[in-house]
């Protein structure tokens, strides 16, 4: 199964933070699963990390590469007919990063694991 990393799993998965659910600890360990992230997300930790709202071991431009790498996860980047799929999802949520995470796993055929409720309400396969 292809399955694309909400920006919160990726993180709480690198820093073994409690948030995480059993469930989504066993989509990370499961090497039969396509694990991805998103530019879309590595977009959105650089802005909270060059904000000061979010604390990394390093910089972004090292710690996201590295951490995609120790833990096969592949990068998706950002195609033109996601894009045009914002247009065509209904207003349930305000996040554009997570807006776009939505059209990315509908374009994709993907599942997100996500805790996000909001996201859930999309027609698209959500884990947590």
């Amino acid at each position: 199964m292809k399955v694309l990393l909400d920006t919160c799993a990726f993180i709480w998965f690198n820093l073994e933070a409690d948030e995480l659910s059993a469930r989504a600890l066993e989509i990370f360990e499961n090497l039969e699963e396509e694990l991805y992230l998103s530019v879309v997300s590595s977009w959105e930790i650089a802005v909270k990390y060059s904000s000061g709202r979010l604390y990394l071991p390093e910089p972004p431009e090292v710690y996201i590469p590295d951490r995609r790498n120790v833990n096969r996860i592949h990068q998706l980047p950002l195609e033109e007919n996601a894009v045009f799929q914002e247009p065509k999802l209904p207003r349930l949520h305000g996040d554009p990063f997570d807006r776009m995470l939505v059209c990315q796993a509908i374009v994709g055929g993907m599942a997100i694991l996500t805790p996000d409720e909001h996201i859930a309400q999309y027609p698209v396969r959500t884990i947590w």
